[in-house]
This record gives structure tokens, sequence and C-alpha cells, in this order.
């Protein structure tokens, strides 16, 4: 296969939207939230890393995701999935997401510090084993998670041991804000693809050598089958399957579960998923990301549109 072959259908690597080709007019409106967060990002940068990690959760929790309008999409897919939880135990789930946003974002752009706290933990998991013993033959991997805990936090401690690790990215549609948020990425070591001809090229190419890749699944795309997440209906895109199965890769769901200290993280590493067919081996990865979502609700992305392609439920969470 030529690094010109029909590109997969879409991928995502972090908290990415979409990746226009052609440079689009001067947005006021996202030049302004770009100052605004660029601004917040700095000031917290001068604090100690540990309270720069809690001053940005608890800004997200309490006024940011708010004004955003993250806090009641995030009520809106609890009351979805959970409608019969306690409606104080939705708020409590809606804010520990908006904390876990908050500190991931500042975590990101503290690249010293984080990727030297990560560097000391300690993967564990049967895939930990199967992501070296791949090392050693020279066989591709494709580590496969969602937008859980820190996922980052995990990449960088399996680079700490050397890992050679890439990403692939999808640019955000505030272009001021991702052209310095895409160095964060870049900075966690290990080359990072644009989505397009040219960053599919790369990867594969990447993948061939022997190398690893992170992706994430857990985004509503419009070319995905319907496969059920939380017991809904939820699109989900197969690439990660397909590309295993296309480059014979192992295909391995990792997590970076956040500790109660809000710092540190536990990095776990399931076994590879059986090959066999796509829809099958992406039930397995999100069968995998459900598990880790119900014992830790508080640290997956509620704010995420997951379910868009699927009958929605007329009625609002309450406040």
């Amino acid at each position: 296969m030529s690094g010109t072959a029909k590109p997969l259908p879409p991928l995502r690597y972090a908290v990415l939207m979409s990746s226009p080709d052609i440079r689009p007019p001067f947005r006021p409106d996202h030049f302004a939230v770009n100052l605004v967060l660029r601004g917040l990002i700095k000031l917290a940068l001068v604090l100690p890393y540990t309270l720069r990690v809690a001053f940005l959760g608890g800004l997200m929790r309490r006024v940011l995701g708010p004004l955003a309008g993250y806090r009641r999409r995030a009520l809106d897919n609890l009351a979805l999935i959970w409608p019969d939880l306690p409606p104080a135990r939705r708020r409590q789930i809606a804010d520990q997401a908006l904390e876990n946003a908050g500190r991931t974002l500042i975590e990101n752009y503290s690249t010293a510090e984080f990727t030297a706290r990560a560097a000391a933990l300690v993967p564990e998991g049967p895939g930990l084993a199967a992501l070296e013993a791949a090392r050693a033959a020279g066989r591709p991997v494709i580590l496969v998670s969602g937008h859980f805990g820190n996922y980052e936090a995990a990449r960088a401690a399996l680079v700490a041991r050397g890992f050679n690790i890439g990403g692939l990215y999808r640019n955000l549609k505030n272009r001021y804000f991702n052209a310095h948020y895409v160095k964060t990425m870049q900075a966690f070591g290990g080359p990072v693809f644009p989505q397009g001809r040219a960053g599919t090229a790369g990867f594969v190419r990447h993948l061939k050598e022997g190398g690893q890749l992170v992706l994430l699944f857990d985004q509503d795309v419009a070319s995905g089958e319907f496969l059920p997440f939380l017991g809904r209906p939820a699109r989900t895109a197969l690439s990660a399957a397909q590309l295993a199965l296309r480059l014979k890769a192992d295909l391995i769901p990792f997590f970076a579960i956040r500790q109660p200290d809000g710092l540190d993280f536990r990095v776990e590493l399931d076994a590879p998923v059986p090959h066999s067919d796509p829809r099958t081996m992406t039930e397995a990865i999100t069968r995998a990301l459900e598990q880790r979502v119900r014992a830790h609700p508080g640290q997956w992305f509620w704010i995420h549109n997951r379910w868009k392609g699927s009958t929605r439920r007329s009625r609002k969470a309450p406040d």
C-alpha cells in the first residue's frame, strides 16, 4: 500500500473539531475567545503546578463551563443516559467533568512539569506486555482511548519508556487558538499528523515502520455506524479497527484514570482486541471505554454532543 492510498474515514486525536483546507476569514469572536483563553493560560502558568491545575479546574467548573453552555450539555447528556439518576448526582458528575476538562487543558500546556510527573507513572495491564512484544517484533500498534481522564498522561508515560507514539489530529474551529494548541500535542514526543491526505500518508508510514499511534474514537462522526454507547445508539467511526486490520496492527485500549488527588494518574492498557471485523472490534473498544465511564463518570467528556446523530429526548435536564 502506497502513501497515496485513499484516506481512511475520520479519526480523532484530541478535543478536535474541523480542519478546513482554505484559510477562513477573520473571526473577531474567535480572536476574542483566543485572547481570553491565552490570557488565562498565561496567568495560570505563573502559579506553581499544583495551584495552576486546581485554578483552571475550578474556573472551568464554576465560570467558563456554565458560560459556554458546557454544563447544560453535560446535564442534558446525563439525563439522556441515566434518567433515573437523582438530579443532584447528575449535577455532581457534570461539575466533575468540567473540573477534569479544565485540569486537562492546563496540564497539556504545562509540558515540562506534566511530562515529568507522567514519566514516573508505571503503566499496568496486559496491554503493556503486548505493546512491548510488538515493539520488539517491529509490529505496529494502534492505541485507542476516549476523552477520559487525561489521555496525554498515558502517552507521555509510554513515550518516556521509549515508545515512538504518534497522534492524528484535526484542527480546532478556532484557528487562533489552534495555532498554539497543536504545539502542545507535539511537545509530548512522537510525531503528530494532521487529518487529510498528507497526514494519512504520514501516519500510515509511521505504523508500517513499526511505530505506535494514539487514536480517540468517542466523538460523533457523521459517516460512522450506530453502535450502542452507554445504552444509547451513537454514531461511531470504525476507522481504528479498519486501520488495524489493514496494517495487521495490534489494537490496544488504554486509559489514564485521574486519581483522587486530582494530579496523579493510573495508566491501564487492556489486552489487544482480537482481529475479526471492524464493527465487532469497535464494539469491544467501546465496551472498554464504557467500563471506565461507569466506574469514574466524572472523568468522561460529557460536554461532547456524543449522541447527536440519534433521536434525542425533547425534555431538558433540570438545573
